[in-house]
């Protein structure tokens, strides 16, 4: 999959100089612009019918495949909620006009619904031929490629001397165009971090207090046997069970509000997915933690001398 940098359109000749290279089987350019319809500004496609449904799946409120051969008659395809918005239906006409002035009338041909988030078409699509035809300089918006793996380093290389465009594999597509979402997701966990080591501190605090206020109790439990290793590892446990109650608490409060915004944003077909894996790495960290409060509690309270813990008030 070919795109711009920062999401902004490539010139149409280095698609077509990548859908060249030797091993790619298939190909389909996807050319942008903006347009006038109706007074108001919209982005308008330029699709390949013979070619895009290799790459891409309409899902049809009104129309079918049959539509995409009808496009290089002036034919066009509208989203569904721009259908809605301005209450097109299939045999209506969309008068435009380009950047250049010029003037054009489609005929919609078929509506579809795309999906929620990262539509990858503009509100109105039409042929390849005409969008070259009505406009002076074509762009790609993206260019999808389908070739044998023996053909992805001559595509890297080739697409390394290209300036506007971007190279992307199935994969790395879907990371690449996620890497805002994940770079905020890098900052909250950076925030986590501190709030642990926040937490770390209290739990420190609140442990310190414990013993000393419980001095006399040490005191008792060492007159009647318990040793230094045993005092040390009552601190530990509860200190290690005081963690683990907060991280029960935490994740079932994180797991609890990420499913009501997973459920408020469900129109954008978000699901909801339940990390397992950083969920149990999230408890060893609460474990770890409570290990690491006990220590200058837990030493504290294993070095009691027993005779002035017993008279401690």
């Amino acid at each position: 999959m070919v795109d711009g940098a920062d999401g902004l359109p490539f010139r149409a000749d280095e698609g077509d100089r990548l859908a060249r290279t030797p091993g790619v089987t298939a190909s389909s350019q996807v050319r942008s612009d903006t347009v006038l319809l109706g007074g108001e500004e919209e982005q308008i496609s330029g699709i390949d019918p013979n070619t895009i449904a290799h790459f891409y799946t309409f899902k049809w409120a009104k129309g079918s495949e049959r539509s995409l051969g009808r496009l290089d008659a002036g034919g066009a395809l509208v989203t569904k909620a721009y259908a809605k918005a301005k209450a097109i239906r299939i045999g209506s006409p969309l008068a435009l006009t380009t950047p250049s002035g010029a003037k054009r009338t489609l005929t919609v041909r078929g509506i579809y619904d795309p999906p929620k988030t990262s539509q990858l078409l503009g509100a109105v699509s039409m042929s390849k031929r005409g969008f070259d035809a009505a406009f002076a300089q074509s762009k790609n918006s993206f260019t999808f490629l389908d070739a044998t793996p023996a053909a992805g380093d001559r595509l890297t290389a080739a697409a390394k001397g290209m300036g506007d465009a971007e190279l992307h594999t199935g994969a790395a597509y879907a990371k690449d165009s996620t890497k805002d979402m994940a770079t905020f997701l890098s900052m909250l966990y950076v925030l986590l971090g501190f709030s642990i080591v926040v937490s770390l501190l209290g739990m420190v605090n609140t442990m310190v207090l414990s013993v000393f206020e419980r001095t006399r109790e040490i005191g008792m439990l060492r007159t009647i046997g318990m040793t230094r290793r045993q005092a040390r590892r009552m601190i530990r446990h509860e200190s290690v069970i005081t963690a683990l109650i907060g991280a029960a608490l935490g994740l079932g409060l994180g797991v609890f509000v990420a499913a009501l915004v997973t459920d408020a944003l469900s129109s954008y077909e978000l699901p909801l997915t339940i990390p397992l894996g950083p969920i149990a790495g999230f408890t060893l960290v609460a474990v770890l933690a409570g290990l690491a409060a006990a220590i200058v509690p837990a030493r504290r309270a294993s070095r009691l001398d027993v005779l002035d813990a017993l008279h401690y008030e």
